[in-house]
């Protein structure tokens, strides 16, 4: 896992509406790179709810988030369209994106090993460096936690 004050991995992904984007591209404004499980569950509905209605206030501090799972295109869209949610999220059902943020590994859910995504979330300043990692974000209050980590009072 990339650690704070290293240069975050670029990468280049396509979103729910068929576009490629490169991390590069949001070069000059601060990120906000959330990793979650699966489209369309309990919590990673509630986190990105959270985000979306909050958006104003993380643009207006400069803030863009993107979203990253191991879903396709067409579970993002579908994921995307049923909550309104306005900011890409990248499909990588390779997992490339994932291991090169070392959030796919082995997790542990109610005694049961699996491989999945860490839910992690990596705040990336306008340089390209990561500021901070929520090893453990909280799904309803992520927007604020974000805020707070980037400085900004609201």
């Amino acid at each position: 896992m990339p650690e704070v004050g290293a240069p975050a991995p670029d990468f280049e992904g396509v979103t729910q509406t068929g576009e490629k984007i490169r991390l590069s591209d949001f070069r000059g404004k601060k990120v906000a790179l959330y990793f979650y499980p699966k489209d369309d569950t309990p919590g990673c509905t509630k986190q990105a709810c959270n985000l979306r209605d909050h958006l104003d206030v993380l643009r207006e501090a400069g803030i863009v988030v993107l979203g990253v799972s191991g879903d396709d295109v067409a579970s993002h869209e579908k994921f995307a369209g049923k909550y309104h949610l306005p900011f890409p999220l990248v499909a990588d059902p390779e997992h490339e994106i994932l291991e090169k943020y070392g959030v796919w590994g082995e997790r542990n859910l109610y005694g049961r090993k699996f491989m999945g995504i860490k839910r992690t979330t990596f705040l990336i300043d306008e340089d390209g460096i990561i500021r901070h990692v929520f090893k453990r974000p909280k799904v309803s209050e992520h927007a604020e936690e974000i805020l707070a980590r980037f400085g900004v009072t609201g």
